[in-house]
């Protein structure tokens, strides 16, 4: 049986296109629920088509088996691929979440219907302000940049190194934790000494309450640093995403 190079190109534009839906499923910020599946589906075929020139010389055995088991490798890799770029904007939201923490704003968390959580006031605010600044900061172009060059070192007939990912997912544990300290850091130890100034003059003056009149204290104390902090947000949010285009690269050998 002979195949021409239009058959070629369409399953290795099917297969392009499964593993940019896996990514896209996982990675943000295309994995909220402001995009519609559909509008998903039509980026994941567009990355495909857009990467077509390089994919002709990845088709596998055009063999039934084959290409059942290039698919599901596809699925992996992209999900792979998404999961490392969103551990690490993670790190934006589990910044916020630590400053609700401190901040006495945990208690008014609430259902998030977007991402299908309970999510908390500051949590929700880091995660919008960054979706917002990776859009505004052309960031996001970087990411499927970043994620296109991944058909390169990550060709249709290979195979993600479980080694690599292994490596690179504990790198990315760490970096994750490591940028929420970061962020949230200098806040979290502000209202740590507000919280022992307020248990020493409770100590020394009981009859003030000041446990009473610490919460609108400590309000306004996580209201005035989040909106000083917030000038550093942008290259906070730059940071990140070149991290995670790196840690894409890396994950592909390139």
């Amino acid at each position: 049986m002979t195949w021409d190079l239009s058959s070629n190109m369409l399953i290795a534009v099917l297969l392009a296109s499964v593993r940019a839906a896996a990514w896209l499923v996982i990675c943000p910020p295309f994995n909220t629920k402001w995009i519609p599946v559909q509008i998903k589906v039509l980026l994941a075929v567009a990355i495909a088509l857009a990467v077509s020139p390089v994919l002709a010389g990845q088709v596998p055995p055009l063999e039934p088996g084959a290409l059942l088991v290039s698919a599901a490798e596809q699925v992996v890799v992209g999900a792979a691929l998404g999961f490392l770029t969103a551990l690490l904007f993670a790190a934006v939201q589990a910044a916020g979440n630590m400053i609700d923490l401190l901040g006495g704003f945990s208690m008014a968390s609430a259902f998030d219907p977007l991402s299908g959580a309970s999510t908390s006031v500051f949590g929700r605010f880091y995660n919008l302000l960054a979706v917002t600044l990776l859009f505004a900061s052309q960031g996001h172009q970087l990411i499927l940049h970043g994620f296109a060059r991944s058909y390169r070192s990550l060709p249709l007939e290979g195979t993600l190194s479980l080694e690599t990912l292994q490596a690179l997912l504990t790198s990315g544990l760490t970096q994750m934790f490591l940028a929420a300290l970061q962020i949230a850091g200098p806040l979290i130890a502000v209202l740590f000494l507000a919280d022992v100034g307020l248990g020493l003059l409770n100590r020394v003056a009981p009859a003030l309450n000041a446990f009473s009149i610490g919460f609108p204290i400590k309000i306004l104390v996580t209201i005035g640093l989040v909106g000083l902090a917030l000038a550093g947000m942008p290259g906070i949010v730059g940071g990140i995403v070149e991290r995670a285009v790196e840690a894409v690269m890396r994950a592909g050998g390139g």
